[in-house]
């Protein structure tokens, strides 16, 4: 079974080393990070070597470019078994699987193990599921259809993201009234914001299509579009988990800290 691999980044390389079958790349265009991530597997060079050779293709891409690949994969004639596999609206998921022949709905998270969550055809799924078997990936299929794999991925990111940009929010205005200590005792800790600011240039765009999801459920979508607009002052630090927090801190506000008042007497 031949299986390309769109592309292979962080989460991109750990899912394609556990597939039980022949895995090839492109590194056309590609990072040298990308390269080293990707030296266990096949190197066909460009997208349309690895379109013709793949049987199934597995997307795993920045959420901004999702529709922009797999309108190129269905432009080079690919009629094999393609998995959605990024973080993005049931909406657009559902857009690109009318332009393919074959797409199953794909949610990767990360948080216990590495869990592959998949929807849409039956037999399909169980192709699917087939290629990680006995591997640390773990196949989970879902009822609902296509759709349904990329709304669990925008309530699961919604729930464990957007409570980072929330502590990010308190250590802002905490720090603004010299409160920092008192919120850190009430066990609102910033030690890992250094972590977040490093992939918050992967979680902005999450964020955008997790408001996008609320929006058209007519749910409130305000929580999600201000944790977008927090990790996009946060992008500049792409990868870099050494940053101090005053200096995150600073990159938050447009507005100089108010003047606290001196205690009376």
């Amino acid at each position: 079974m031949n299986v390309g691999l769109l592309f292979p980044g962080e989460m991109g390389a750990e899912v394609g080393a556990a597939v039980r079958g022949r895995v090839l790349w492109a590194s056309e265009g590609r990072s040298p990070a990308t390269v080293r991530r990707a030296e266990d597997f096949e190197d066909v060079r460009t997208l349309p070597e690895l379109v013709a050779h793949s049987e199934i293709i597995l997307s795993v891409c920045p959420p901004e470019i999702a529709e922009q690949v797999a309108l190129e994969v269905a432009g080079l004639g690919f009629h094999g078994l393609y998995v959605e596999a990024n973080a993005i609206s049931p909406e657009r998921v559902t857009r690109i699987a009318k332009d393919l022949d074959r797409v199953v709905d794909g949610a990767i998270i990360g948080r216990s193990g590495t869990h592959l969550y998949l929807s849409g055809d039956a037999s399909d799924l169980r192709e699917v599921a087939a290629l990680f078997a006995g591997s640390e990936v773990e196949a989970i299929p879902l009822e609902g259809g296509i759709g349904s794999a990329s709304a669990l991925k925008m309530a699961f990111a919604g729930w464990n993201k957007i409570g980072s940009a929330l502590v990010a929010q308190a250590h802002a205005i905490a720090r603004a009234y010299g409160v920092e200590a008192a919120l850190e005792a009430e066990g609102v800790s910033g030690e890992r914001l250094g972590r977040v600011a490093a992939r918050a240039w992967r979680w902005r765009p999450e964020m955008d299509e997790i408001g996008d999801t609320c929006a058209a459920l007519g749910l409130p979508d305000g929580m999600a579009r201000g944790a977008a607009e927090l990790f996009g002052r946060w992008s500049r630090h792409r990868d870099d988990e050494t940053v101090e927090l005053r200096r995150l801190l600073d990159d938050l506000s447009s507005r100089p800290a108010p003047a606290v008042r001196p205690p009376p007497g």
